[in-house]
Formats: C-alpha cells, sequence, structure tokens
C-alpha cells in the first residue's frame, strides 16, 4: 500500500500533515470507525470498478451500498468492481488504503452524494492504518481527478 503516494499527493496542497495513523487497521469501514473513534457511516469508502472509459473510483458514506439500477443509468454499463488482485496494479493502492489521493492518472473519481449529510468524513489516504478528517468542499478539492457528483447508492 502506498501512504507514501498519497501523502506526497496532498503534499502539494499543504494537507499531507493532517493524515492520522492509528497503531490499528482502519482496512474496513468498522476497523476505521473503531480505530477513528466515529460512527462508521462518516468512514468515506472507496470502491473500485472497471467501466467502459477505464478505471474509476466512487467514494461512499461508509453505511452504503452500490444501487446496480443507478450506477448502471450513471455509467451505462453494469456495476463490475475490480477484483483483489488488481485494485493496487489498476488503481495505485492496495485494498484497504484505496483512496482519491495519490491515484494513478488515468483513474477517474467520483463522489456519492451520500455523505453530504455529514460535515467530515474520513477517507483512507493509501495503507490499512491511515485515514484523513475532510469536509465535503475539501474532499471534492482534493480528490484526483475528480469528475463529479452522482447518486449511485442505497442504504
Amino acid at each position: 500500500m502506498s501512504i507514501e503516494r498519497a501523502k506526497a499527493y496532498l503534499n502539494k496542497f499543504g494537507m499531507a500533515d493532517k493524515i492520522i495513523e492509528p497503531e490499528m487497521s482502519s482496512a474496513t469501514v468498522e476497523l476505521a470507525a473503531k480505530a477513528l473513534g466515529c460512527e462508521p457511516e462518516r468512514i468515506a469508502k472507496t470502491l473500485s470498478f472497471m467501466t467502459n472509459e477505464g478505471p474509476i473510483l466512487i467514494v461512499t458514506a461508509g453505511d452504503m451500498k452500490i444501487d446496480n439500477k443507478k450506477y448502471k443509468a450513471q455509467f451505462g454499463i453494469k456495476a463490475k468492481m475490480l477484483s483483489f488482485d488488481e485494485v493496487e496494479d489498476i488503481i495505485g493502492h492496495g485494498v484497504g488504503g484505496v483512496c482519491p489521493f495519490g491515484i494513478n492518472d488515468n483513474v477517474k473519481t467520483y463522489l456519492d452524494r451520500s455523505m453530504e449529510r455529514f460535515d467530515t468524513v474520513f477517507p483512507a489516504a493509501g495503507s490499512s492504518n491511515s485515514a484523513i478528517e475532510m469536509t465535503m468542499a475539501d474532499l471534492e478539492k482534493y480528490s484526483q481527478n475528480f469528475c463529479e457528483w452522482v447518486d449511485v447508492c442505497k442504504s
């Protein structure tokens, strides 16, 4: 996993010092919520998919799941998550640390509206024991290759 890539990317904006590195794992929503002392829904999980136009990330609230019908309406293709073995090569971060910071240049990032109910959320920062607290405006501003806000989840 590449916390160094995420740090280098966020450092360009003076944000790298805001990365939190708890001693315990934050590789899943439940573990991250416990490690950070917040509600699981405030963990911004980053999911990786392959589309006809290439790889994408969708950052969602921790309590949400992809709605296949909404996803297909948005992207014109059935949702196909990358396999565990594909994620690191295609995205630039391994499973458990996938985030929209320091990703490969060809990866597009979308933010799901499910996070808009919170003042701040905690996306990962490149490793299975890292996170960064961000407002929605900051998440949009600092997410690499940000495209748009989407509504592709169900609770």
